[in-house]
């Protein structure tokens, strides 16, 4: 049960605040009517039936000292003026066997209960025939005699106009309740827009918390987070640019003087290890610089996919033409990193473009040996260096997969490592549509 009512409840603020608020309401209304027909309305209701059938009692006895057709229109002119209250004879008539039920099903038992008590021949009523009358037969030996009461005799009136502005009352404060919580529920919104924005490294444009006193206490603090991790961004960006640059003087010089040195084995190798060196630095930098860079844009990706297995001259397959906002250089940069991860350590790898209704997955598959499943959250750390791994996409730098993952996520999307049909590695990026 409880599982059940998880479900069917609203999973927005706004749904959870309208609920909260109109539900209660609701139930007291319901519990007001419910009083008010029980312990008011019903009881005035009885009166008057009681009032009613009591004059059709006496008119009946008084019918039955003189059973004529006269007596009848008698009882009709005396009743008729003051007492509302019609009487005429249906001579050789029987009463009806069936009846239409009230939807007020309460007057109904009512009248029959106050009628029982007052008549003791056979009688049959209808509250549902006449709209300003009551229709009420009562079996003589001369036939049927048939009584007009008026509506308003029979029960009270006011009922319905209680109905109506409780109804009335409950729409109007539904929908003030509706427009006030949707005012309330616009700064939360605007904030989680904001964040979503952020997360993705765009601009968040104009935003300023307003709003209920602890949404813009939330809206500050999202603000200050945002310059202490942009303050955070720009010191990491700084620190490895003057770290790359401070030492690519050195690394320069130290080239220059074993180019102009004699060749020997080992200057060979010296040559080697500083060019290993420049391109780690190159790739902390690259690191440093993040994922969010560029201007999102709109993009066909299907084409985007094509001319970079072209350009890498790989085979790929793509189901069509989908039209997708990105950055183009963070995703073809995302896109070879992961192509030349694949080929590095298993050959040649198939870029497959496939696509839903809500995202598109580009896989990079590989025929390679893989990487096992317990190892494969590993291997999208940072740094990750792990023996017999495909984590690098430059040597000793294990920043490829997790530059790759940190492009996706600036998408809105995520990198996810599995089983390839080609039987090694299936790097997947899925992006929202």
């Amino acid at each position: 049960m409880a599982l059940t009512l998880r479900q069917i409840a609203p999973k927005s603020i706004f749904g959870r605040s309208v609920l909260i608020i109109i539900l209660p309401i609701i139930v007291m209304q319901m519990i007001v009517a419910y009083i008010f027909f029980n312990a008011h309305w019903a009881t005035v209701t009885a009166n008057l039936t009681e009032s009613v059938a009591a004059d059709v009692a006496v008119a009946t006895q008084l019918y039955s000292r003189d059973p004529t057709v006269a007596n009848a229109d008698a009882l009709d002119a005396l009743l008729r003026p003051d007492m509302q209250l019609s009487v005429r004879l249906k001579p050789g008539e029987t009463l009806p066997t069936a009846r239409r039920r009230n939807f007020f099903s309460v007057l109904d038992k009512t009248i029959g209960r106050a009628l029982s008590n007052a008549i003791d021949l056979p009688f049959w009523f209808d509250t549902t025939r006449y709209p300003h009358h009551i229709d009420i037969r009562v079996q003589v030996n001369e036939g049927v005699l048939q009584f007009y009461a008026a509506r308003d005799r029979v029960f009270a009136p006011t009922g319905f106009v209680f109905i109506f502005w409780l109804v009335t009352a409950t729409i109007l404060l539904t929908l003030v309740s509706v427009l006030y919580i949707r005012r309330q529920s616009i700064p939360i919104r605007e904030l989680a827009d904001a964040a979503d924005a952020f997360g993705k490294g765009q601009d968040i444009g104009a935003f300023k918390p307003h709003g209920a006193a602890e949404v813009r206490r939330a809206g500050q603090s999202f603000l200050k987070m945002r310059q202490r991790i942009r303050r955070h961004l720009d010191q990491r960006t700084l620190m490895l640019a003057g770290v790359s640059h401070d030492l690519r003087t050195p690394l320069t010089r130290l080239k220059l003087a074993l180019s102009m040195a004699e060749t020997k084995e080992d200057i060979a190798h010296a040559k080697r290890d500083l060019d290993e060196m420049e391109a780690m630095l190159s790739a902390y930098l690259d690191f440093a610089h993040g994922a969010g860079q560029g201007t999102p844009e709109d993009l066909d990706l299907g084409d985007f996919v094509i001319g970079i297995a072209a350009t890498e001259e790989i085979q790929a397959t793509v189901a069509g033409p989908v039209e997708i906002e990105a950055r183009p250089q963070q995703l073809r940069r995302a896109l070879m990193n992961l192509i030349q991860n694949a080929r590095k350590y298993a050959g040649e790898p198939k870029v497959v473009l496939e696509m839903t209704d809500s995202h598109v997955q580009i896989h990079i598959d590989d025929a390679g040996d893989g990487i096992p499943e317990h190892m494969r959250e590993e291997v999208l750390r940072p740094f990750a260096r792990l023996d017999e791994a495909r984590t690098q996409n430059i040597e000793g730098v294990g920043l490829g997969l997790a530059v790759a993952r940190d492009i996706a996520q600036v998408h809105g999307g995520r990198l996810k490592l599995d089983d390839s049909p080609e039987g090694g590695l299936r790097a997947t990026i899925q992006l929202p549509r």
